[in-house]
C-alpha cells in the first residue's frame, strides 16, 4: 500500500477518525490529500495531521489512487457528478455512506464502477472498529487484499452483502451512540457514590466486557441471562426504553432503504 495516495473528500468526523487510526498504523500520511469546503476545518486537520494536504478543491483527493467519499447522504448526490472528470481509471471509490447503492454511485460517478462500499464505525479511532464492507464486481481480489491490508488498523472490517450495509449503519454504525449515555452516566453517579473515577472506569470496563460476553458466549437463554441479577433497578423503565428502539430505529432503516 505504500505506493498508493489516498484522498478524503470531506473533512468531518469519520476523515478524522481514519486518519488518526491510520495514520498510526499503515497510512503515510504525506500521501494524503483531504477536501472540506470549510477552511477552519481544513486548518483544524491539518494541524493534527502536518503531513496532509488539504485543500477546497474536492477535485484534488478524487486524482488519487484510493478516493474516500467521506460525506453525508444529502450532499453525495451534488459532489459527486463533480469529481467524475478527476478520478483516474485505475482509481477506487470507497464511499462510507448508506443509501447510495453501487448502482447510484455509478451513475454519479458517470458510469464509474470501481467501488467500495463501506459502513465506518466510530470504535475505529481506537482500532476496534465494526467496519462492514462491500466490493463491486470491478474490483479484484488483489485489489481486495490490498485494502483489506489498509483497514486493518480500524478493527473488523467483515466483508458483507451490499444489501446488508443499511443494517449494520443502524446496529453498528450508529449503536454506540445508543448506550453512551448510560455509561456516562453511570461513570458520574459513581463519583456521587464515593468510587473515585479509576476505580469507577476499571469496574465498568470490566461488567461492559462481562455482560457482552455472557450474553453472547454463555449458551444461556436471553431469560435466563436476565435471571442471573435478581434485582432490577430499572425495570419499570425497559418497556419505554424498548419502544424508543422500536419505534424510532425501523423508521430509520426504511428511509436509508428508500422505503
Amino acid at each position: 500500500m505504500q505506493a498508493k495516495t489516498i484522498g478524503f473528500i470531506g473533512g468531518g468526523r469519520i476523515t478524522r477518525i481514519f486518519l488518526d487510526a491510520l495514520g498510526s498504523k499503515t497510512l503515510p500520511l504525506d500521501r494524503v490529500t483531504v477536501s472540506d469546503n470549510q477552511p477552519d476545518i481544513l486548518s483544524k486537520l491539518k494541524t493534527a495531521f502536518p503531513g496532509i494536504t488539504v485543500t477546497t478543491d474536492n477535485r484534488q483527493p478524487a486524482a488519487q489512487d484510493i478516493v474516500f467519499v467521506a460525506l453525508h447522504p444529502p450532499v453525495i448526490k451534488g459532489a459527486l457528478p463533480e469529481i467524475k472528470g478527476s478520478l483516474r481509471p485505475q482509481s477506487v471509490v470507497i464511499s462510507l455512506a448508506p443509501v447510495f447503492t453501487f448502482t447510484k454511485l455509478g451513475e454519479l460517478l458517470g458510469g464509474f464502477n470501481r467501488i467500495v462500499r463501506l459502513i465506518p464505525n466510530a470504535p475505529s479511532i481506537v482500532h476496534a472498529g465494526h467496519n462492514p464492507v462491500s466490493y463491486s464486481q470491478a474490483i479484484s481480489a488483489e485489489e481486495t487484499a490490498e485494502i483489506e491490508v489498509l483497514l486493518d488498523p480500524l478493527g473488523q472490517h467483515p466483508i458483507v452483502a451490499e444489501e446488508t450495509l443499511e443494517a449494520y449503519a443502524i446496529i453498528a454504525a450508529m449503536g454506540p451512540t445508543y448506550f453512551w449515555f448510560q455509561w456516562q452516566a453511570l461513570r458520574q453517579l459513581a463519583a456521587t457514590f464515593g468510587l473515585g473515577q479509576s476505580d469507577a472506569d476499571a469496574a465498568l470496563k470490566s461488567m461492559l466486557q462481562g455482560s457482552v460476553k455472557t450474553l453472547f458466549d454463555s449458551g444461556l437463554s436471553y431469560a435466563a441471562v436476565c435471571d442471573l441479577i435478581p434485582v432490577k433497578p430499572l425495570a419499570d423503565k425497559e418497556a419505554q426504553i424498548r419502544a424508543a428502539f422500536e419505534e424510532n430505529l425501523p423508521k430509520l432503516y426504511a428511509k436509508l432503504k428508500g422505503a
